[in-house]
């Protein structure tokens, strides 16, 4: 399932993506229609925490069949024309970044292989299609960095990698902005990665992406493609990256992991190819889509 958050008719609903329809069912309106459950999940987020992964794509799955069994199906969409995607989740605690987790990129900002991880801020949230600032107030550096993101769905502390996989709920996009020169003079990364952070347009279940560690990653500047790259690169894998975490912290539910990013970002390019008011990037997943953001 394609699980998304969005702004309709001046109220946030989250939902998921009508088959073979550019829509989306309105989960809270099915629930409060076909359900007797009072206490249902208004948020995406109440839904990953509440219910076993499984659990919750059948409840959806039993709720959109009455919807689709009922007289006036239409009134339980929303068209995707009509409405604003947000972030499909906003982490009640932790936007984690790997850093230098492919080796062609930390080759191409001259940096070593090594364990290398952030937090972002949660208010950096934004969703597909959204405009950003280019931050020229604080930055001349403005990058881009195409990344597969990892939601967790359950608690997660110290755990083995081999059961990694049971702890994660789907996967998203995420474009891991990033102000090249705060980064380097900070000497860490927290402000100069927490400036904006575009994340989506869906959460996808696990089920949809039954290899996520062969999957392809491409980031476009207007027309040029940046980025072509595969999550079997990576160095450090999915299931050790979760373990990994989970080591020193306490994953909870809705935790977000952006799991690195390949070759090919702007400060890499010669010249270097940073972004600028007017530039649209597209960063494209298989099997999730493509999250869209403009620089103002």
């Amino acid at each position: 399932m394609k699980f998304l958050t969005f702004e309709y008719e001046d109220k946030n609903y989250y939902g998921v993506k009508v088959k073979r329809e550019d829509s989306a069912w309105i989960i809270p309106l099915l629930f409060q229609d076909f359900s007797d459950v009072s206490d249902y999940p208004r948020t995406l987020l109440e839904g990953i925490t509440e219910y076993h992964t499984l659990d919750f794509q059948e409840l959806v799955r039993k709720l959109v069949e009455s919807a689709e069994a009922s007289d006036d199906a239409s009134k339980y969409k929303a068209p995707f024309d009509e409405i604003n995607i947000l972030a499909p989740v906003k982490p009640p605690n932790n936007t984690i970044g790997f850093g230098r987790n492919f080796k062609a990129h930390t080759e191409e900002m001259k940096s070593e292989v090594e364990l290398y991880v952030f937090t972002k801020a949660n208010s950096s949230l934004v969703g597909d299609e959204d405009t950003i600032s280019s931050f020229s107030d604080v930055t001349e550096q403005l990058d881009y960095e195409g990344e597969l993101g990892i939601v967790i769905g359950k608690e997660a502390k110290n755990i083995d990698s081999s059961m990694a996989y049971d702890y994660i709920y789907g996967y998203t996009i995420v474009n891991d902005i990033s102000a090249r020169e705060l980064q380097k003079s900070h000497k860490q990364a927290f402000l100069s990665k927490s400036l904006a952070t575009p994340m989506g347009p869906y959460i996808v279940t696990k089920d949809e992406i039954p290899n996520p560690q062969d999957t392809n990653i491409v980031t476009k500047v207007n027309d040029d493609i940046r980025q072509d790259g595969s999550t079997s690169l990576m160095v450090r894998k999915i299931d050790e990256l979760v373990a990994e975490l989970s080591k020193y912290i306490t994953l909870e539910p809705g935790d977000v992991i952006a799991a690195g990013t390949p070759a090919g970002v702007g400060a890499g390019m010669d010249p270097t190819g940073f972004l600028k008011s007017g530039d649209t990037v597209r960063v494209s997943v298989d099997g999730i889509g493509t999250l869209t953001t403009h620089i103002k």
